[in-house]
């Protein structure tokens, strides 16, 4: 049998594990001088409340390691395969510390995913799409399908990816300029975040990244995910200005978990999907 685990970075919701089949290991999020488990023991409205009330900049920190080995190994030692695939290397140290807890079973497979969030979820549903068969099938599906993901979004501001060492000073200086609407996404070579356009106006941003699905050739066998930082509003216009072939196949809204929203801030969206296409370098 193939198990799966993720990381919360995934924001695959606690209540969403059986109908993703999967385990998921919570990252830790710091406010102040406490510590809570993401999407564990820290609701959105108290994780909201202490980043715009109480103006608290969170940290994020890796999972319980531990407690992910046994969890891990407990279904090695039933004899399954295990696949992990914590947030992309590029952004978080999380995936480089569980390759060197598990470098040395065979079974256990650490995957460098180069995404986040609904592009995690993406991968999970090609590997239950195939997971009935052998690992070495699987583990190809995922290979195949990582230069696929595409993370595009628009944050209201870039102070949050900046001050979490998540963007560099260049970047986050080049978006602010002159009040444009900056564009992140994720970068299919390393896995960090790029800015990768910058436009005047709010509505023009809209406009292009509601055509994003189409000039990035998205494929509708799969699933799109909507996703969005504590106010929906901006993805409900986006949505309407999309094209209704992309709206089908479109999952819930994801309302990021805190261990992603605090690197995006309040009020970013955007979507993540699947392209026909594997990335190629422009």
């Amino acid at each position: 049998m193939i198990r799966v685990f993720v990381d919360s970075g995934s924001s695959i919701k606690q209540d969403e594990k059986e109908k993703y089949n999967v385990e998921i290991l919570p990252l830790k999020i710091l406010l102040g001088d406490k510590e809570y488990l993401d999407g564990v023991d820290l609701t959105m409205e108290d994780f909201y409340h202490a980043l715009i009330e109480e103006k608290q900049f969170p940290k994020t920190s890796l999972p319980n390691m531990i407690e992910a080995k046994e969890r891990v190994m407990e279904y090695v030692n039933q004899g399954d395969d295990v696949i992990v695939i914590p947030l992309s290397k590029g952004i978080s140290s999380t995936y480089s510390t569980l390759y060197m807890l598990f470098q040395d079973e065979e079974k256990v497979h650490v995957i460098d995913c180069k995404t986040v969030v609904g592009g995690v979820r993406l991968i999970v549903e090609e590997i239950n799409r195939h997971r009935n068969q052998p690992i070495e099938v699987v583990l190809q599906k995922i290979e195949d399908i990582l230069p696929k993901i595409r993370v595009l979004a628009i944050p209201n501001t870039l102070e949050y990816l900046y001050r979490g060492g998540r963007l560099s000073k260049a970047a986050y200086v080049a978006g602010n300029a002159m009040q444009l609407k900056p564009f992140i996404a994720i970068d299919n070579e390393d896995g960090g975040v790029k800015m990768v356009n910058k436009v005047l106006g709010r509505k023009k941003a809209l406009k292009i990244l509601a055509n994003y699905l189409e000039t990035e050739n998205c494929d509708i066998s799969y699933p799109i995910v909507p996703s969005y930082t504590y106010d929906p509003s901006n993805l409900d216009e986006l949505i309407s200005l999309t094209k209704d072939k992309y709206k089908e196949v479109m999952i819930e809204y994801d309302n990021l978990d805190p261990a992603i929203a605090c690197h995006w801030g309040p009020g970013a969206f955007g979507y993540i999907f699947v392209s026909k296409y594997p990335y190629t370098k422009k």
